[in-house]
């Protein structure tokens, strides 16, 4: 058989292809011209109590129906449902609980250091609801603009994908003056990027940026390096006109009211991560008190620059607890090898500053989250925006399962279930400008929805894939919960198939490897 190898690797790529429409087709289903979802209680995402039982009619990806058709309890009057047509499918969500999809506003779509790809990384996210991610700057544009084209026409298992590009990524050289820093803000949007991340920059460099950024009608977040963090805090980025903030950096040194610059060890080296991470565990306690004049006239004038906060509390929630961090029971099922390998105490791999972690710096970081959290539950309490990210692949924080750990440290923080309902999906949608297509449930937007067999209002942990520890009535501990399917689109997933597929990457690679995690190799003296 004569058979040149381009027309070779072709029938390879067109088999290829067939086969991961056939082993999605087991996962995914839809959209449907019609779609009804029955007797859920559905949780809308605008603040608005549970109300049930409700039918849920989707035509294609559009939801355009919501019918309450009863009362708790009572039997459901079946000429009071709207009619199922011929070729629909219907859901019996009876008992059930509808929320919209999640959104995600610090997200990285895995990373080649972690040896993580998107398929692994997509699974995970829409196995936990995530119907939407804001990806902040990974292995550029060109990668993640292809992925978001891809998603876009349901060509791969995927969520909706915003990407914003790292200040400067791509520039031949740094980029120096004001014109530079506008010219790469052009040619970024002209790419098709969503916005921008900065990582901290030259104060002349910043204004213009995001100034020619506005003027282009995107958006833009900041994580507030501390090299840059001394001369341009998050409040100054908030009155030069920026979207939003990531983590906290940034955020105490505006709050500075007797220093600065931040106490510094004078050993201290910047590169040194562990030197990095303990330091600003103290960070919090080195700003004003909460409630003192100076913390209010910040937090105030933030709100009213209409200034979102992505706290990403999860990712360094390791620094007050790192066995808890280390031991989470769905690192042995869910974490790659080489995942697990790059979270071990590394000189060279970010956020694996485990050289001495002891009892110490656990104490300074709890102080640190008591402070951090009593502002950001002040900050939504007066009308601030406060959303949901993971930034996940770092620190021991795994993609999907950290996400519903934000949430329930937003629920330590103080908010109420609703309240964190609310961040997770309407928040982060007016965030990233999606709040007209998703968000909510309502009447024109888009099928984004999760669906859960139990109630998430009662017990974040639900969420969780591996879903929560119970004892049922026959005196059985039982784990309940995990999310039943995820919408995307329309496209209905089954969330515990997703989950089985990410189990089955795992077991290849650890087989591969001959690697049994939790077992890192550590010595003893």
């Amino acid at each position: 058989m004569n058979i040149n190898f381009s027309k070779f690797n072709l029938i390879l790529l067109i088999l290829a292809m067939n086969f991961y429409h056939l082993r999605c087709q087991d996962i995914a289903q839809g959209p449907f011209d019609q779609l009804i979802i029955r007797g859920v209680t559905m949780i809308a995402g605008n603040g608005a109590p549970p109300q049930g039982p409700m039918d849920i009619v989707i035509e294609k990806d559009k939801i355009v129906a919501i019918h309450n058709v009863g009362y708790p309890n009572v039997p459901i009057k079946e000429e009071d449902r709207p009619e199922l047509k011929e070729g629909g499918k219907e859901i019996d969500a009876s008992g059930w609980y509808l929320l919209p999809g999640f959104v995600d506003t610090h997200a990285h779509i895995g990373g080649e250091a972690q040896g993580a790809d998107w398929e692994y990384v997509f699974n995970l996210w829409l196995a936990h609801g995530v119907t939407t991610v804001r990806e902040v700057g990974g292995r550029g544009i060109d990668y993640a603009l292809d992925l978001r084209t891809r998603s876009e026409k349901n060509e791969i298992i995927a969520p909706r994908i915003i990407s914003f590009t790292w200040f400067g990524q791509g520039q031949e050289n740094p980029i120096s003056t004001p014109e530079e820093a506008r010219k790469w803000v052009r040619e970024n949007a002209q790419k098709g990027a969503d916005g921008i991340k900065f990582g901290g920059a030259e104060p002349d460099l910043m204004i213009a940026a995001i100034d020619e950024n506005n003027k282009l009608g995107l958006r833009s977040t900041c994580h507030h390096a501390q090299l840059s963090v001394a001369r341009w805090n998050a409040l100054d980025s908030a009155k030069a006109g920026l979207t939003s903030m990531e983590h906290w950096y940034g955020l105490p040194e505006a709050l500075f009211d007797d220093r600065t610059i931040q106490h510094y060890p004078f050993n201290y080296n910047y590169q040194n991560e562990q030197h990095r991470f303990e330091e600003a565990g103290k960070l919090w306690q080195q700003a004003a008190k909460p409630y003192s004049d100076h913390w209010n006239k910040v937090l105030n004038t933030l709100i009213e620059l209409d200034f979102t906060i992505s706290p990403t509390l999860n990712i360094y929630e390791a620094s007050r607890d790192l066995h808890r961090a280390r031991t989470l029971e769905w690192h042995q099922d869910y974490t790659l090898p080489s995942l697990w390998k790059f979270f071990q105490p590394s000189m060279v791999s970010h956020g694996s500053y485990w050289h001495y972690w002891g009892t110490e710096q656990e104490v300074h970081w709890k102080n640190n989250y008591k402070l951090w959290m009593t502002f950001l539950n002040e900050y939504k309490n007066r009308g601030g925006r406060v959303t949901v990210g993971s930034d996940s692949g770092f620190i021991f924080q795994l993609y999907g399962f950290a996400y519903i750990r934000e949430l329930e440290l937003l629920r330590e923080s103080g908010f109420h279930p609703l309240e964190v309902i609310k961040a997770a999906t309407l928040d982060g949608a007016e965030l990233l400008g999606v709040d007209d297509i998703t968000g909510s449930i309502r009447i024109g937007k888009q099928a984004d929805l999760v669906l859960i067999e139990e109630n998430p209002l009662e017990n974040l942990k639900v969420l969780y894939g591996t879903g929560a520890i119970k004892l049922n009535r026959e005196n059985e501990v039982v784990r309940v919960g995990g999310v039943k399917y995820t919408i995307s689109n329309g496209v209905v997933y089954d969330a515990k198939k997703l989950l089985a597929s990410v189990k089955q990457m795992v077991d290849k690679a650890k087989k591969a490897e001959n690697f049994e995690l939790l077992q890192p190799g550590i010595r003893s003296n």
